[in-house]
């Protein structure tokens, strides 16, 4: 009964996370974008922090090391991926599954991070071969034109590079503070923090509560994506990581684009192309390379459990 449910749950947060894709994408046509994700984590945020009260014992930070970790929270994992994605996505050439597979490409690049940046990992030479596959992945994906880089929504799509770039550094060098934090705390002042933050970048950019349209479908998607996708997908995200761990709730990277295509096709009439197709199989293999020896680590364990349990 475990299983079915862990499955279940896994199968829910790739589709929330998935059609947040879609719902960013309608979205934008009532918000500006910046302030539009501003507005996303003032709500998620609240609901978070509230859920951190409910759930921890340490519902506010404390030391030098809580409010470091929480800042680089902010700053990487809350306002610049959000920033990067929303802005990236204004371009009609970005389909919502186009989007949701670049950002599959963050556990690749976290690894590739984790190795410059943490003593204790070394890439080895096929994980080198991985990484590289994985940013193969975004230029075939990004259709480069070295004639006109300009064309085809390649800014954009860098633009969302960039988003899981900062996602991934920020991953890692949460990994470099020594803090004993709750991750639900850690996560509501982060989105906080970085609301804050992206509420100055909005003014900064000369964005108006006066270019907001207000109507069902906008509400509906600020709603989606503050409540199922932020609150909603977090609190499954929590769950699961204690009960399946990070490689195989890293595989959601790789499911969430499966609905992000259905739900762009369904709700937005966006048709995948062939360059998205072979840059996620090409960004997918790069992981595979690149956790070669954690998934067989994993797959025996399982296997041994499996075995154990028959017997």
């Amino acid at each position: 009964m475990t299983r079915y449910r862990n499955l279940g749950l896994f199968v829910v947060l790739a589709a929330v996370w998935g059609s947040a894709f879609m719902a960013i994408k309608a979205g934008l046509e009532f918000f500006p974008p910046v302030l539009f994700a501003a507005l996303r984590y003032d709500v998620a945020g609240v609901i978070m922090l509230g859920y951190a009260f409910y759930a921890t014992d340490s519902p506010l930070p404390r030391g030098r090391a809580e409010w470091t970790e929480i800042a680089i929270g902010a700053v990487f994992l809350i306002a610049s991926y959000h920033a990067l994605l929303f802005i990236g996505e204004t371009d009609p050439a970005v389909t919502s599954a186009a989007a949701a597979v670049i950002v599959s490409l963050s556990p690749v690049l976290t690894s590739g991070f984790a190795r410059l940046l943490l003593p204790s990992e070394r890439l080895t030479p096929l994980g080198i071969v991985g990484l590289l596959l994985g940013l193969v992945g975004v230029a075939v994906l990004s259709e480069l034109d070295p004639s006109n880089l300009l064309a085809g929504g390649t800014v954009a799509k860098l633009l969302i590079f960039g988003a899981a770039a900062a996602f991934a550094l920020g991953s890692v060098l949460t990994r470099r503070v020594d803090s004993d934090m709750p991750i639900e705390t850690m996560e509501a002042w982060s989105m906080l923090g970085g609301a804050l933050l992206m509420h100055v970048v909005s003014v900064g950019l000369n964005e108006s509560f006066a270019d907001v349209v207000l109507n069902t479908e906008s509400i509906v998607a600020l709603a989606y994506l503050s409540l199922a996708a932020s609150a909603l997908g977090f609190l499954i995200y929590f769950d699961l990581l204690a009960r399946l761990g990070p490689i195989e709730i890293n595989l959601v990277s790789y499911v969430a684009p499966v609905f992000a295509a259905l739900s762009g096709w369904v709700f937005l009439n966006e048709v995948p192309t062939s360059a998205t197709v072979g840059g996620f199989g090409l960004i997918f293999i790069g992981f595979i390379l690149l956790k070669r020896r954690a998934i067989q680590s994993e797959l025996r364990y399982r296997l041994g459990n499996e075995a154990r349990t028959t017997d």
